[in-house]
This record gives C-alpha cells, sequence and structure tokens, in this order.
C-alpha cells in the first residue's frame, strides 16, 4: 500500500497538478460553471410542464398553449447554454490575460455567430432566411467554446502587439476601450469569416458545426459515454480526489460539454413527450455520488453509528450533515481519504461497481433514464434519483447505490476503525 501511495505522491501528482493548472481547461471550467444555474432554472420549468402527475398531464393536453408557457424561461435559459458559455470563455480566458475581458466576451460571441449557418425556410409562401436557434442550445456548445478560445487567442495578442487604437488621455475610459477593440475585434471577425468560406466552400463539410461534431464531438461522445469510458471518466475523478486534487472539476473541464449535450438533447425529447435515448449525461454523475465524490455515505453512516474510535466517531458526525448534502470534503481532507492506503481501495472502487449497476439497469430498461432535469449537486438522496429520471425507479437506484457504497466501504473502514481504536486505548492505558 505504501508503493501505491508513493506511486501517486511522485508520478500521478505532478502531471495532474499540471493539467489542473492548464490556462484553458480552468477557462473551460469556469465557464460551464456559469452555465449551471441557467440550466438549473430551465430544469424547474422543464419539471413544472411534464409532472408525472396523470391529472395534471390531463389537463397539459386539454391546454397546450399552458405548457408552451411553461416552457417559455426553459427555452430562454437551458436553451441559450451555448451562447453564455460562449461569451463565459471569452471573458474569463481575456480575463486571465489581463485584457478587456467584456470586450472580448462580445467579440467571441459576435464570433460564433459569424460561423453558424441560417436556414432558409417558407412561411405564407414567403422565404425567410433566419439563424438555426437549435446552435444556441447546447448543439453548439463545442463550437461555441473552441470559437472562443480562439478569438479571445487573437484579440489578446493583437492587443498585446498595440495595434489598437489610442485616444487621448481625456477621453474617458469606457470610450476609450470601446475604441480599442476596433482593431482586435475586426482582425478576429476577418479570422472566422474566411475560416467559414473555406469550410464551406473547399471541404465536403457544409458547415463548422458539422465538422466539429465529426471530427470531435461525436468521437468524444462515443467514447467518453460508452460503459468502459464512464467507468475510467469515473475512476479518473475519484483518483484525482485520492492526490488532494478536485477531480470533477478538471474531469468536468472536458467531459461537461459532453454531458450537457447529451442532457439536452434528453431534456428536449422528455419536453416533447418522446423517449429519452441518453444515459451517461451532466445528472448522471449526481446519480452516483450518492454524498459526494466517491460515493461516502455509506462511509459517513458506517463511521456515524458503528464506530469504536472516538476520532471516526466524531468525524462521522461532522460529515454526516454535509454529506446528506453531497459535499464531502470535510471528509475527504478530515479524516483523510487523500493518500490514505485503507480508504483509497473502496473509494475507488464504489464509484465503478455503482457506474455498472447505473448504467446496466438503465440500459435494460430496469430504470428510467435521466430526462434531462438537472438539480443543483447538493439535492439529498432520492429526492434527486425522482426528479434526474422523472420516476420512482430512480430512487430505487439510489436506495440500492447507497447500500452497495455502505457493504463496499465497511470492513475497510473497521480496519481503520480497529486501529484508531488501539491507538486511542494505548494512549489513555499511558
Amino acid at each position: 500500500m505504501g508503493k501505491i501511495t508513493e506511486f501517486l505522491e511522485e508520478k500521478v501528482m505532478p502531471i495532474a497538478g499540471k493539467i489542473a493548472g492548464q490556462r484553458h481547461l480552468q477557462v473551460l471550467r469556469d465557464a460551464m460553471v456559469l452555465t449551471i444555474p441557467f440550466i438549473i432554472i430551465g430544469s424547474v420549468f422543464l419539471i413544472l410542464a411534464n409532472l408525472p402527475i396523470p391529472a395534471y398531464i390531463n389537463f397539459l393536453k386539454a391546454h397546450p398553449d399552458i405548457k408552451a408557457t411553461l416552457l417559455y424561461p426553459y427555452n430562454g435559459t437551458f436553451n441559450l447554454v451555448a451562447l453564455i458559455a460562449t461569451f463565459a470563455v471569452g471573458y474569463r480566458l481575456a480575463e486571465s490575460y489581463k485584457v478587456d475581458p467584456l470586450a472580448s466576451g462580445a467579440v467571441a460571441l459576435c464570433s460564433y455567430f459569424v460561423v453558424t449557418p441560417n436556414t432558409t425556410f417558407t412561411v405564407d409562401k414567403v422565404v425567410t432566411t433566419a439563424m438555426n436557434v437549435n446552435y444556441f442550445s447546447s448543439q453548439g456548445l463545442f463550437v461555441g467554446l473552441l470559437i472562443a478560445i480562439f478569438s479571445t487567442e487573437i484579440y489578446r495578442r493583437v492587443v498585446q502587439k498595440n495595434i489598437v487604437i489610442k485616444m487621448p488621455d481625456g477621453v474617458p475610459p469606457t470610450v476609450a476601450k470601446s475604441f480599442t477593440a476596433i482593431i482586435p475585434g475586426f482582425i478576429v471577425i476577418v479570422s472566422v469569416w474566411v475560416i467559414r468560406l473555406l469550410v464551406e466552400n473547399f471541404t465536403h463539410f457544409e458547415n463548422v458545426h458539422t465538422i466539429v461534431a465529426k471530427l470531435l464531438q461525436q468521437p468524444l461522445t462515443n467514447v467518453g459515454t460508452s460503459l468502459v469510458g464512464t467507468i475510467f471518466v469515473f475512476l479518473l475523478i475519484n483518483l484525482l480526489w485520492a492526490i488532494g486534487l478536485h477531480g470533477s472539476t478538471i474531469v468536468g473541464s472536458v467531459m461537461l460539454p459532453i454531458w450537457l449535450q447529451l442532457t439536452s438533447e434528453n431534456a428536449a425529447a422528455y419536453a416533447a413527450g418522446l423517449p429519452v435515448d441518453n444515459i451517461v449525461t451532466a445528472e448522471f454523475r449526481y446519480l452516483i455520488f450518492i454524498g459526494g465524490s466517491g460515493a461516502t455515505l455509506g462511509l459517513v453512516l458506517a463511521m456515524f453509528f458503528f464506530s469504536k474510535s472516538k476520532q471516526l466517531k466524531q468525524m462521522g458526525r461532522l460529515a454526516i450533515g454535509p454529506g446528506l448534502f453531497n459535499i464531502n470534503e470535510p471528509l475527504i481532507f478530515g479524516m483523510p481519504i487523500v493518500l490514505n492506503p485503507i480508504i483509497l481501495i473502496p473509494f475507488l472502487i464504489t464509484p465503478v461497481i455503482s457506474v455498472l449497476i447505473t448504467y446496466l439497469s438503465m440500459y435494460y430498461g430496469w430504470v428510467a433514464s435521466p430526462i434531462g432535469v438537472l438539480p443543483p449537486g447538493t439535492m439529498p438522496i432520492l429526492i434527486g434519483g425522482y426528479l434526474m429520471t422523472g420516476s420512482v425507479s430512480g430512487i430505487v437506484l439510489q436506495l440500492i447505490l447507497f447500500a452497495v457504497s455502505f457493504v463496499i466501504y465497511f470492513p475497510f473502514f473497521k480496519i481503520m476503525d480497529n486501529q484508531k481504536y488501539k491507538e486511542e486505548q494505548k494512549a489513555l492505558a499511558n
């Protein structure tokens, strides 16, 4: 066990630390976090428009205008996630380079509109051209993130080379900043415009969104959301936590755009009354991580009820409140779980078993798949299971996952508890 800890400290931690500190991954993480409140708000109205109460559903069917009205806030929040994330990446990345973040965010958003294709349709025999709003949702998320990084990198390089319009000292700062953005903004817009023209005229892809979907987004989705890929992702999250790094945010900076795309697809299908197809989504991790990363609620309750050691008993009392709301940092760093050779084993095993149970039970239809409702990560067990699946089967699933986590953690907990108890008794004897 000592060799495992040594390997984690010497080999894994330096590499993981560099990845965690990478500027663009940090920006992607912050940008995706900004989208979460709007997704949660949209989820609330999605639930209101689809409450699984027969009398309520029949009422909405008899009054479809009411359901359409309830979905207005959903369309104005959840379905604008690509635009929110694009602006956020432009803002945060520019902020990290200490150039005007507001202008950079606006330029990133404009760049996204430049590369997004129009749709032609006919209304009352009048041909109309408009931008396809489907690209404003998570369908355009990958393109938004990439374009925001690309545009901001060009923007900040031009500004840092001082290729800007300078105004006299007496001009108000806000006016001066607006003129400063003209030249770098123009260069960015022309650059993305040229990219669009090249893709549409000199490749077999229809547009930038298609090329990104086929060459990047779809392969990542196929690999990252398969059963094996999902097990690897969740194992990696816990491995990073085991060495003291925030695994959820590090891995989430890469995976969250993929998960949100699938959450959005499920939400759209659910809102339209169609079957949902995607299993691994943004809310899937909340089903798995009961009590926080590592599914540690079972461990906390074992400590709370079965500890002989005063130290672990007290830790159980301190951790049970946050643990019920899926917050386990006090446990991870207070027990500690970090670099703890005894608890490290169940900490890595439990999420893997939980992923297997959840994925296969949804794949075979024993449990309802996530319906696209993304509650806060602090949503307690059972309530969260019902909201995320829209079914009692979600409650049953979480009860089973909790029982599994308790059974896996308990023998390792008892080993540590006995060690601590002997140490305490020895200290009292002396």
